[in-house]
């Protein structure tokens, strides 16, 4: 900001000013501010928050003592906010005076922005900061398919003494009065939707600091954590909107590891939850981060076989099964599944999600008959355990059915899929992500029977709704994609079949990775489209190059490695006749 327009900003915020002195005053201040605008609007404010009885010549030898006294905010930690190009003194320091104002007139004000400095800057949720103070034994994690923790909710029948309800009145006075002062200050905002706050990325950081120089970190670091904790719930599909809301400040707690034990353990509880929703929109390469942090710092507190180091090792083989990794991911789901055998017993639910889990890891690398051997124990099980109508079974029967497809078992497949179809619209809604898991499924086993045009419609539907859902590019939006263009190919629709695989390559290249299973299976199908459309070195040269990734990925013996050789070896031989 050049000289001219801080002047302007600095008599705007400030209006008319009675004294003669003053108005000679501004220009030396701001020159002082080094014109960044941040630093004039703290200046500004607090001089209107004391006006009448200070005066702008007060405020610039105020800041020009803090210049001088107060640097050792500046140089904590060898400079490091003095050599941030953005971190001005001017800003600091007028951060400075105003905070040692606040702390002295309004600690609990001071307080609050120490909460929030911990925050992302932008979408603080009021939620957030008005949550209770009281930390609570953490339940254990659940596996992938039962629910999280129980918190405590306010019942709207229940009745409330006087006294209850003049102390609600005087908290909720309290925070409107702190958010008040903080906003006088110009240290925070309030969005356009009245329930979510921003601070300046300086602002925190200048608190941050602060609170580092005066051993206070930790302490309020916690703080955010025992919070964030309480407000974020797993990674089901119905508490989506919420972990989209807090997943910013779920990024900023997972860079603020604390030190002490309680708030660690809690700590890889969001973490943990964080790599469940992550994982459950399609973000692999993010929630194996969160995913292996989380299981890192567990297992050194708990031991590797504790129930909540095992949630988190479940949980990151689910997220190296999304990404493709079932080699790794069988791996860590046998360990999970043999000690919960042990611990549990073998007909525990934590064991048979370890027991489906392991199944699923077979199916995609092509074992049928191991991961039949699997579902059917966990299906009867289940049965026995937890009764048909559990929504454990929806899954297991999904599983089993996918299973038999694969086998070539069509109207078993279709049989249970159908079943699966009719409960999930029952239980969970048409638009559920596991109902339209079921629809893509009934429409595989429909391509599988050669009935197109019924395969088509379900897959359009699923298309449809994943798009609007999940989003364009989440994996399962992707795969419908690829089902419908399979569709479309054995309908010799090749035009329509290569417009949609081209789309699903680029996006599965970007989402998922070149080498994944998924982009690989994209691949495979686009060079029978084009050779299907005359483009015969194009197909050659796209198989050749999927057939040496899969044997990188998965092996020259896997199934779909061998049919794309074998399909390749065709081709090649036509070619040179």
């Amino acid at each position: 900001m050049n000289q001219g327009e801080a002047l302007a900003l600095a008599q705007k915020k400030l209006g008319k000013l009675d004294k003669e002195e003053d108005m000679k005053n501004i220009e030396p201040l701001i020159r002082a501010l080094e014109y960044m605008p941040l630093a004039i609007v703290q200046a500004t404010a607090y001089i209107l928050q004391k006006a009448p009885r200070y005066s702008v010549q007060q405020y610039l030898e105020k800041f020009q003592q803090s210049d001088r006294k107060k640097a050792t905010l500046l140089d904590y930690e060898g400079g490091q906010l003095r050599r941030d190009r953005e971190a001005k003194n001017s800003i600091i320091i007028t951060w400075q005076i105003s905070f040692d104002h606040i702390r002295q007139t309004r600690p609990s004000a001071a307080d609050l922005l120490s909460l929030m400095s911990f925050c992302d800057r932008q979408g603080i949720p009021e939620s957030l900061l008005r949550a209770s103070d009281e930390k609570e034994e953490v339940a254990s994690e659940p596996g992938r398919q039962q629910h999280g923790p129980a918190l405590d909710v306010f019942d709207s029948d229940k009745e409330s003494t006087d006294d209850e309800s003049q102390s609600n009145s005087s908290e909720d006075d309290q925070f409107e009065n702190d958010i008040s002062a903080l906003r006088d200050y110009s240290f925070i905002s309030i969005n356009e939707d009245r329930e979510t706050f921003e601070m300046h990325n300086l602002v925190q950081l200048a608190t941050r600091r602060w609170l580092e120089a005066k051993g206070q970190q930790e302490k309020w670091k916690s703080e955010f954590i025992y919070r964030l904790n309480a407000q974020l719930p797993n990674g089901e599909y119905e508490n989506w909107e919420i972990c989209r809301s807090l997943l910013p400040h779920t990024i900023a707690a997972a860079a603020q590891r604390p030190k002490d034990e309680l708030p660690l353990i809690e700590w890889t509880s969001i973490l943990y939850k964080a790599a469940w929703y992550l994982g459950e929109i399609g973000e692999g390469p993010e929630a194996q981060v969160m995913a292996e942090n989380a299981m890192k710092y567990r297992i050194k507190i708990f031991g590797r076989e504790h129930n909540k180091s095992l949630d988190v090792i479940e949980m990151l083989g689910s997220v190296k099964m999304l990404r493709g990794r079932w080699e790794v991911a069988e791996k860590l789901f046998v360990e999970v599944m043999k000690t919960r055998r042990t611990q549990l017993g073998a007909d525990h639910p934590s064991t048979l999600t370890s027991m489906a889990n392991l199944a699923s890891t077979f199916r995609n690398q092509g074992r049928w008959k191991d991961a039949e051997e699997l579902e059917v124990q966990v299906i009867e099980t289940r049965k026995m355990k937890l009764g048909v109508d559990h929504p454990s079974m929806l899954t297991s029967m999904a599983n089993l059915a996918s299973t038999f497809r694969n086998q070539g078992r069509w109207k078993d497949a279709e049989e249970l899929f159908v079943q699966v179809m009719e409960m999930s619209k029952t239980k969970l809604g048409v638009d559920h992500p596991s109902m339209l898991t079921s629809m893509a499924n009934l429409a595989l086993t429909f391509i599988s029977q050669g009935q197109w045009k019924d395969a088509e419609e379900l897959l359009v539907q699923v298309m449809e709704r994943s798009k609007m859902k999940l989003g364009v590019d989440h994996p399962n939006t992707l795969t419908s994609m690829a089902n419908l263009a399979s569709t479309f190919w054995n309908q010799g629709r090749w035009k329509d079949a290569e417009e949609l695989e081209v789309q699903v390559i680029e996006m599965s290249k970007t989402k998922l990775g070149v080498e994944h299973p998924s982009t690989l299976a994209s691949m495979n199908n686009l060079a029978y489209t084009w050779y299907c459309l005359g483009r015969v070195s194009e197909a050659i040269e796209m198989m050749q190059i999927c057939i040496r990734n899969q044997q990188d990925k998965l092996g020259s013996d896997h199934s779909y490695t061998r049919s794309s050789v074998s399909t390749l070896d065709n081709w090649t031989q036509k070619a040179s006749k």
